[in-house]
């Protein structure tokens, strides 16, 4: 079972004031298979962890470790990390001109594999995700996410997740900014991907709704750079129903 290990992590960010901690020692240890939900208010370091994760260079590793079936994750480069098993969805996915998205996975797709996909089979697999995720087939000749709606520009991270087939995926609020309509689509796309392959994934997210759609094992509150509480799905039924208060200092819950 391929596993993997956060440990004490520490990480900052340059800011104009200097340094600044972020996080301040994390531990988190994800199983393939499992779905693990990250929430907490703004600032609390969990989008952080996505980048050190991925490996951001805006952000520097103090302490700590991350591993991928043993592995060290820290010592590997970003495309090293990719080839591994690691796939980030970004909260705000970037536009590439002049790079169609056809081109664009194929490429992905050849790096990660060592190999190029075979063409006919390539392609069919390539329509099919995009039907499922209800993209229009002229999706796959536009520059990415170039002119994209922001619900467009998530549909094309999950059917980058469902092409690449990762091993561990961490989505970073891949919720903000969809409908209901445009979220349930995404969501299925995320579950199908795991039934395919087993994928483990940290689901980094403010609110509850997307957890209607993606079932987590587990969660994890995120306050002031910590892991402040964990539990099962019934922790994030409370949260929607308490929020944040009572984690933040010099609140008093009744």
């Amino acid at each position: 079972m391929s596993t993997l290990q956060i440990s004490g992590l520490e990480v900052s960010v340059e800011t104009e004031q200097g340094s600044k901690q972020i996080l301040r020692g994390v531990d988190l240890t994800v199983n393939e298979g499992e779905i693990h939900a990250i929430m907490g208010p703004n600032g609390s370091g969990k989008s952080t962890l996505a980048y050190a994760i991925a490996g951001h260079p805006k952000y520097s590793v103090d302490g700590g470790s991350i591993t991928l079936d043993g592995e060290d994750v820290l010592a590997m480069s970003v495309d090293e990390r990719a080839r591994a098993g690691l796939f980030l969805a970004m909260q705000y996915p970037v536009e590439i001109p002049g790079v169609t998205n056809s081109n664009f996975l194929r490429t992905a797709k050849t790096a990660i594999d060592g190999e190029a996909p075979a063409i006919r089979g390539w392609v069919k697999e390539v329509r099919e995700s995009m039907t499922k995720l209800r993209m229009d087939s002229s999706f796959a000749e536009r520059n990415v996410n170039e002119g994209f709606s922001g619900g467009e520009k998530k549909r094309n991270e999950i059917l980058q997740l469902e092409l690449l087939k990762p091993r561990f995926a961490v989505l970073d609020e891949t919720d903000s900014g969809l409908d209901v309509d445009a979220l349930k689509i995404v969501s299925e796309g995320v579950n199908r991907a795991k039934e395919a392959t087993g994928l483990g994934i940290l689901l980094i997210t403010h609110y509850t709704r997307i957890l209607r759609y993606i079932k987590p094992d587990f969660v994890h509150v995120f306050v002031n750079g910590r892991v402040a509480e964990e539990g099962g799905p019934e922790l994030a039924e409370r949260l929607e129903e308490e929020g944040y208060d009572r984690f933040l200092p010099g609140t008093v819950v009744l």
